[in-house]
């Protein structure tokens, strides 16, 4: 698959849309398109209160993607337990986790080189 900035701003917009729509939570577009050697061209990371947010935040995300986009993400992850639940689009990997399992995690600092854009207010 080739790689279209044009698809990833439109996909980018949708599923920030997407999420703010589901109430998810402090809502970060990590842009790694400047590291090397990365899998994707951007991290989406999103918190939602509970399995049940967690789950519905990613079924939202694959409806309203599939409605307007007429895209599928490629690969899922994390959906039965909810704790944790990745979307890979490609160029765009949305990752949406609960609070507590975010904060372990800490994919932010992992990838403390991209440029991290912020959507929404801290939840702290």
């Amino acid at each position: 698959m080739t790689k279209n900035n044009h698809n990833s701003d439109q996909l980018i917009t949708h599923i920030i849309k997407s999420i703010e729509d589901g109430k998810g939570l402090e809502i970060k577009l990590l842009d790694l398109r400047e590291i090397e050697n990365t899998v994707c061209d951007y991290f989406i990371v999103c918190s939602g209160t509970s399995n049940t947010h967690v789950e519905s935040l990613a079924a939202k995300i694959q409806k309203d993607i599939s409605k307007e986009l007429h895209e599928k993400a490629w690969h899922t992850e994390g959906e039965t337990s909810a704790q944790w639940v990745l979307l890979d689009y490609v160029d765009v990997v949305v990752h949406v986790f609960q609070v507590p399992v975010r904060e372990h995690y800490d994919i932010e600092s992992l990838w403390g080189d991209a440029k991290i854009t912020s959507f929404s207010e801290s939840i702290n």
